[in-house]
């Protein structure tokens, strides 16, 4: 059993956790992650290590509600407890001095860019992190990030806070102005990803992306995580999750996404523990 010690509620259906799990906490790396299952028939989902606290031996997660068992976990208050987390798992996050790194983060992505963003900055980068969010209630690790960036762009879908647009927009604005950019991160949504490779591809600059999505077991036995990476098949769970982004096969990603509607909508159909108490009461 892992004890959660703490909740805060970022934006909207977004929570920050900090759970009890000192074996992670005291070996991860940046981009590491963990698969945690809340209850014996519960189902395994992955998450980024976004911090961790050896000497408290906790580890930091970031939690979006947004199917049946995500809308579980964030329902849970500090105090709680998950049943099982596994960890850590995957590469960790290729981090050397390249010289200058754009970070490019989109929703919860910017929680997985968050522990790359530091670990670059202390390598000796110039680091230029470009946060995204749908809306200005979305912004996530504002001031967190601020502190490991050289520089902290924030981009909003629709214009209500930062510079309107995307992240990969304003990347390739800097790259046709002729700024000098060495190498680039791309985490977040699948189509986010994309864009931000065919941004860089003309400029010949090196970007990795994190395909986490679609993962089960995290080792590798399952094969839910197949990627087509070049002409080779790679599991994200242990060959990744972060891969070159100009040879990984997006549109198979793409496709992907839609792999399990009709289970998301079946679970739907259940209610939420907390839902269950308040008809008790």
């Amino acid at each position: 059993m892992h004890k959660i010690l703490s909740k805060e509620k970022l934006a909207p259906k977004i929570y920050r956790f900090t759970v009890e799990a000192p074996p992670i906490a005291s070996s991860r790396k940046p981009g590491q992650f963990v698969v945690l299952r809340e209850f014996e028939e519960g189902e395994r989902l992955p998450f980024t290590i976004v911090d961790s606290d050896p000497e408290a031996g906790t580890i930091d997660l970031i939690i979006q509600a947004a199917g049946y068992s995500t809308q579980r976990l964030c329902a849970l208050d500090a105090g709680d407890t998950i049943l099982d987390i596994l960890g850590p798992l995957g590469k960790q996050t290729d981090i050397e001095n390249y010289g200058t790194v754009a970070c490019v983060g989109g929703g919860v992505g910017t929680a997985v860019i968050y522990p790359i963003v530091k670990a670059m900055k202390e390598a000796g980068n110039y680091v230029i992190t470009l946060n995204g969010a749908r809306s200005e209630d979305f912004v996530i690790l504002e001031e967190e990030l601020e502190e490991v960036s050289d520089e902290l762009i924030v981009t909003t879908d629709d214009g209500s806070y930062g510079i309107e647009g995307f992240g990969s927009t304003v990347l390739q604005k800097m790259l046709e102005e002729g700024r000098e950019i060495d190498f680039v991160v791309a985490i977040g949504p699948v189509l986010m990803m994309r864009a931000v490779a065919e941004v860089t591809r003309p400029f010949d600059v090196g970007t990795i992306a994190s395909l986490n999505a679609l993962m089960v077991d995290g080792t590798g036995m399952c094969g839910g995580c197949r990627v087509t990476v070049g002409d080779e098949v790679k599991f994200a769970c242990v060959d990744g999750p972060e891969f070159d982004a100009h040879l990984v096969d997006f549109e198979e990603q793409v496709a992907k996404l839609g792999y399990y509607h009709e289970e998301e909508d079946e679970c739907r159909m259940h209610k939420l523990p907390h839902e269950l108490e308040q008809e008790k009461a």
